[in-house]
């Protein structure tokens, strides 16, 4: 049985976006992105969204897979929001499953 996206945790780095488990914080895969630096990375639908270098990408959040890229062209190298990103449910999930997970095995 593979793992859910729900289970992962997204990280964006240096023009890399890396999912680690939630549980056990071991990386799971990671993709280099066009462009370097400063990544801002969230989920957003069903996919995850990056961006960085005047670039969005879009990822497929089980393999890291790129589904489709936008330069963004004209609008420069400046940093990108996307509205929802923080807030995003399976993020949330796993960040709480993960620290339940610790708390569970410091206790024991």
């Amino acid at each position: 049985m593979s793992a859910s996206p729900r289970d992962r945790i997204y990280v964006g780095i240096a023009g890399h976006v890396t999912a680690l488990d939630a549980l056990t914080g071991r990386e799971v895969w990671r993709t280099k992105l066009k462009g370097r630096g400063f990544v801002t990375a969230g989920v957003a639908s069903d996919r995850i969204i990056a961006a960085t270098s005047g670039r969005v990408f879009a990822l497929d959040p089980a393999t890291g897979a790129l589904l489709w890229e936008n330069e963004l062209k004209g609008l420069g190298f400046g940093l990108v929001s996307v509205p929802g990103i923080g807030a995003s449910p399976v993020a949330d999930a796993a960040a709480v499953e993960a620290d339940r997970h610790q708390r569970a095995a410091a206790a024991s």
